[in-house]
């Protein structure tokens, strides 16, 4: 490929080779990329610019840096993620974090009691960073996560292990509420918190190679209209919520208003809250039901 196959010299044409693929943080991730391959830290690159690099390593490195130009996402060829200070194992069986998410467990933090052995449920739990973060945090907390993919769980049980919370979640398998009722919990949970699918049809086609080639179209598409899972979340969450139980749910860039009206529709809630994330977004949607007479 070069004559000389010295660090900066492959530093050069990953750089190289990351433009020419149009991705924007070329200079950066060429970096991450390298030192991820050599297993190496950042500054070390630049002391030994002139080190020789093995075959192997040239190889690997390569190799790293032929599929990020094909648009593969960084964080599954890095395999790992940082969500809420904590390194989260990824694969293409999850949807990679995003920071916006982190919203939703700073929601749950503000609403939980810390006294009280809260029951909380993360739906959809995909790398299982919602979950495995509150249980981080909650040590009273009976924490549930609920998948429909065994692939996903067992991504999400690994990054548990990963931070020591294996055995203060219990994994469920299933779509949406439904493995709720096996477990007695109709009318007993005290947070369901849930990062659902919300993107529409017509969104997915307007998506970057990255995310549409690569994530699971499933933790992103809920339907026609984008709102279909938070529809059932709304539904279903009315028969596993305490008097005065929470629900919290990540939204997509402008569906609060339809949002709302559903909520409305369900007659169970009250007044909805909303949060915004750092680009001005209502993204997290917060809501209380109503106790029954």
């Amino acid at each position: 490929m070069m004559e000389s196959q010295t660090i900066g010299a492959l530093l050069g044409w990953a750089r190289g080779t990351l433009k020419d693929a149009g991705i924007d943080n070329a200079e950066q991730e060429s970096q991450w990329l390298i030192t991820h391959a050599l297993g190496m830290k950042s500054h070390q690159l630049v002391a030994r610019r002139e080190q020789s690099v093995a075959e192997e390593l040239w190889a690997r490195a390569t190799s790293l840096v032929t599929r990020r130009s094909a648009r593969e996402p960084l964080q599954y060829i890095l395999g790992t993620q940082e969500f809420c200070g904590l390194e989260f194992c990824v694969t293409p069986a999850v949807l990679i974090p995003r920071p916006e998410t982190e919203l939703l467990v700073q929601e749950v933090l503000r609403i939980v009691d810390l006294n009280h052995e809260d029951v909380v449920v993360d739906v959809g739990t995909g790398s299982g960073c919602v979950a495995v973060t509150l249980a981080t945090i909650l040590a009273k907390a009976r924490i549930l996560a609920v998948d429909r993919l065994p692939d996903a769980l067992a991504v999400a049980q690994a990054n548990a292990k990963r931070h020591g919370v294996l055995h203060r979640i219990e994994w469920m398998e299933g779509d949406l509420l439904a493995p709720l009722e096996e477990r007695g919990l109709k009318g007993k949970v005290d947070i369901i918190v849930s990062n659902p699918p919300y993107l529409s049809e017509a969104e997915w086609e307007q998506l970057p190679p990255e995310v549409r080639q690569f994530e699971p179209r499933s933790a992103l598409v809920a339907g026609p209209t984008g709102t279909e899972y938070h529809e059932r979340l709304l539904r279903d969450s009315l028969s596993y919520l305490t008097p005065s139980g929470t629900l919290v749910m990540e939204i997509g860039c402008g569906q609060l208003p339809t949002v709302c009206r559903l909520i409305e529709a369900s007659g169970g809630y009250g007044p909805v809250r909303v949060v915004k994330d750092e680009t001005g977004i209502d993204r997290t949607v917060v809501v209380q039901r109503l106790e029954t007479k």
